[in-house]
């Protein structure tokens, strides 16, 4: 499954993070009916989490009503496709993520298409990758992990939380851009992947953020580099992979989009209703605290980021030969 599945940390980070802020005064023409916000993916998780905050924030200070529908199941499919395939009048919008926008159109044939029949909003939340090893495993830094693993073909073991998740990308990019023979262990989510790193069963992974970073603490994982391109506030310490020369920026991200033709007044009022609603310093300190990020920005810059991403993604799936996951 995508890694749709976020910690509890994560969550926990996330909701005691938000504090509510001024929201834009915007014509009284819309919204005048309910905004559906779609979460595609499990209740719980950064979207779902960051959805209902952001409909709480928006409903609060405007006085409009915004309701989250979660729809999930077939890693986040179903209910993108749902978003793809109502009226595009403004009123339904999707908390989309990597996965459904970025990764899957490269692993499958789905019923939608994730270029055409979405227009994106705003980024709201990123949470970041670390590669992390069990603390037996021999290296100290990025560059004796690679001789580590050359002298050792076939036998490093990196976990991921599934077929076509972050993880396991990062873990087929650090392949193909170090030139070693590492062998991808799926789990089901982060957390028995995580546990089995602690418990010295896998060697190394790309592991989500909050996770990594309490494992890091106590001592039961070993930091190789964060895959962000600058160092994260919540561990600065931790050198990132593009610093030790390896270009892999590798982050679950999560974000608004609507349905291709909807309106243009739609798109700008939520986006601004987003960015203002995340801006206060204390609630961007919180959720840097998580180790996540708030890009938030407009919504071209969020098309952008979902380009890059497919085309990155895009290559990896194709030179991995990653087929279709169950």
């Amino acid at each position: 499954m995508i890694a749709c599945q976020k910690s509890a940390l994560i969550a926990a980070g996330l909701l005691t993070a938000w504090t509510l802020a001024p929201l834009p005064s915007v014509a009284q023409s819309y919204p005048d009916k309910p905004v559906r916000i779609v979460v595609p993916i499990a209740p719980g998780g950064v979207a779902d989490i960051a959805a209902r905050a952001l409909a709480h924030a928006v409903s609060e200070k405007s006085g409009k009503t915004i309701v989250v529908e979660n729809r999930t199941g077939g890693a986040g499919i179903p209910g993108a496709d749902h978003v793809a395939k109502s009226e595009p009048d403004g009123y339904t919008f999707l908390m989309g993520y990597h996965g459904v926008l970025s990764i899957l159109p490269h692993m499958q044939t789905l019923p939608y298409n994730a270029e055409k029949d979405f227009v994106p909003v705003v980024h709201v939340i990123s949470v970041p990758n670390v590669l992390v090893t069990h603390p037996k495993v021999p290296v100290t830094n990025l560059k004796e992990l690679i001789a580590y693993a050359k002298k050792n073909p076939g036998k490093l073991t990196f976990a991921s939380q599934g077929v076509g998740t972050t993880g396991h990308l990062g873990t087929e990019l650090f392949k193909q851009l170090t030139g070693t023979d590492v062998v991808h262990i799926p789990y089901k989510g982060a957390a028995p992947a995580s546990q089995d790193l602690v418990a010295g069963h896998v060697n190394a992974m790309f592991d989500v953020a909050a996770l990594a970073r309490a494992n890091i603490e106590a001592k039961k994982a070993r930091p190789i580099g964060i895959a962000t391109p600058e160092r994260s506030p919540a561990m600065p310490d931790i050198p990132t992979l593009r610093e030790q020369d390896l270009p892999i920026e590798l982050t679950a991200w999560f974000g608004i989009v609507a349905p291709a033709g909807t309106p243009q007044e739609a798109i700008d009022w939520m986006n601004k209703a987003a960015n203002d609603a995340f801006s206060t310093p204390k609630s961007q300190k919180r959720f840097t605290d998580t180790g996540a990020s708030m890009p938030l920005g407009t919504a071209e810059a969020f098309g952008k980021h979902i380009a890059a991403e497919s085309k990155l993604y895009g290559e990896v799936v194709r030179k991995a030969g990653i087929k279709k996951i169950n």
